[in-house]
């Protein structure tokens, strides 16, 4: 893989982790623990806002996923290795 080629790799890798960083920063709230206190929000209040809480942590490990997987090609591509075939 010709350097041009693999530097446009690597700047999207980048602007894709630098999204993902951004997504997260917006989204600390929704994954923070809900409050047990039933005084102040109904039951399916509650049960909505544990559910929305559940999906902001899955989506938050699924960033975290994507982040490694970019890592990982980032650290082939130093190496000189991206591209090529790890089977």
């Amino acid at each position: 893989m010709n350097k041009a080629t693999t530097a446009k790799f690597k700047q999207a890798m980048l602007d894709i982790r630098a999204e993902l960083e951004a997504h997260d920063a917006s989204e600390k709230e929704s994954t923070q623990p809900v409050a047990l206190d039933q005084s102040s929000v109904g039951r399916l209040t509650r049960m909505n806002a544990l559910q929305t809480h559940e999906m902001a942590l899955e989506a938050a490990r699924r960033r975290e996923q994507q982040r490694a997987e970019i890592d990982g090609a980032l650290r082939r591509i130093e190496a000189g290795e991206y591209g090529i075939c790890a089977a």
